[in-house]
């Protein structure tokens, strides 16, 4: 049914008030409900929508502006829900892949990804279901060599039945993380956890789901206020969330003390040594949290809890969602991060995002010294520089020494 729906006819845009939500050509249903959004302040239809950045206490406090060639693909629903971070490529889908790639990530952040990571549960904890899922992975899997996945996909109650129901935004945000855990981690068991909708209440239920199912790497590609911080704090599992797409600013579940929070960056092949450059995508989230600071922190900036520890690509990356398209978010680093967890092997060992501070593991990072995602004080939040910065934390991965 979806792939008659891409094939009907072009992409449908749907303004909203503060937001811009895309009926995906792959969606076969479109809900009414999602009309409706909270927080936000009168209807822009312009190419450049408003992002609101969700705060902490729920309240939409931080703006920036999303590129006009990329959208919004989850609706702010408004307290007491989270939404998805990836941003969907406007105008017409491609035919083929366009953007990049499972083989340029792996060279980029030169990932062992053909020999480690067998045995390891990974995990995507997501809302909605994405009908789809395990061929439009089969599809990106073999468009860049990589071996069958091992995956599974359940609802939030553990069964791998009684899906919830399909929602055109949540279901790209589905292909894009499971895609990037394969791409990074091919070798691993992926596991996708289906929440009946986006409440933070169901949200967590998965997450504490891919707890039971043996994830030791759980990653949430999603932001919002209000979430219970006990349910993303595991022994033995490290759970990681993507710091958001509306540019200074933080959320949850990526500013709680344990979960290691993701920033973005902006990679493009060629430059240096190498062969790759970066600098700090301006739509990470990044900032002094109202969290407690864990002890391993260091920054001197912030007396809580600072984001993020570590950042990867945020954008142009290719993703296989019933049909190619080219995606932007913290949605794509979080569980590429993820991956490279699996990797490495020993995610039961970690505490959040220590190992990124430790500094012997500094080596084994790309530190990004350009870029900034807001203006700030201290600058150091906002601003990438030598060292520590908030939008892109201690780097970016080089291998998985890091890890």
């Amino acid at each position: 049914m979806e792939a008659a729906s891409r094939n009907a006819g072009s992409r449908l845009h749907f303004f909203i008030v503060c937001e811009a939500f895309v009926k995906r050509r792959t969606s076969a249903l479109f809900f009414p409900a999602m009309l409706f959004v909270a927080g936000c302040n009168g209807l822009n239809l312009s190419n450049s929508l408003p992002a609101s950045g969700v705060g902490e206490d729920g309240t939409r406090t931080r703006t920036t502006t999303i590129p006009s060639s990329y959208v919004r693909a989850c609706p702010d629903e408004g307290a007491g829900f989270v939404r998805c971070d990836v941003l969907d490529a406007t105008g017409t889908p491609p035919s083929t892949p366009s953007g990049l790639g499972a083989t340029d990530l792996e060279a980029a952040y030169n990932l062992p990804s053909a020999s480690l990571g067998a045995g390891q549960i990974v995990a995507a904890v997501d809302a909605f279901d994405a009908p789809n899922a395990a061929s439009d992975l089969a599809s990106y899997d073999a468009q860049y060599g990589l071996p069958a996945a091992h995956f599974r996909k359940y609802n939030q109650i553990g069964q791998q039945k009684n899906y919830p129901k399909p929602n055109p935004g949540w279901t790209l945000e589905e292909s894009l993380d499971i895609e990037m855990l394969s791409a990074g981690c091919p070798k691993c068991t992926i596991i996708l956890v289906e929440a009946n909708n986006a409440s933070n209440r169901n949200v967590e239920a998965a997450v504490q789901e891919a707890y039971k199912l043996g994830a030791t790497v759980v990653s949430n590609s999603y932001g919002g206020g209000g979430l219970n911080e006990a349910v993303y704090t595991h022994h033995g599992v490290t759970v990681l969330a993507s710091s958001g797409d509306g540019g200074y600013g933080t959320q949850q579940p990526a500013s709680f003390e344990r979960v290691v929070s993701v920033g973005g960056t902006i990679l493009t092949k060629g430059g240096g040594g190498r062969g790759w450059s970066e600098v700090a995508w301006p739509g990470s989230g990044s900032g002094c949290t109202n969290q407690p600071k864990p002890s391993w922190q260091t920054d001197a900036g912030c007396h809580h809890r600072t984001m993020n520890d570590v950042s990867a690509v945020a954008t142009n990356v290719a993703v296989y969602e019933s049909g190619w398209t080219e995606v932007a978010g913290t949605s794509i680093s979080s569980p590429l991060v993820s991956s490279i967890f699996g990797l490495a092997g020993n995610s039961t060992t970690q505490d959040g995002g220590k190992t990124f501070w430790e500094p012997k593991h500094h080596k084994a990072l790309y530190d990004i010294t350009t870029g900034s995602n807001g203006t700030c004080t201290p600058s150091y939040l906002c601003t990438a520089g030598p060292g520590y910065d908030g939008p892109t934390g201690w780097g970016t991965p080089n291998g998985i020494g890091a890890f």
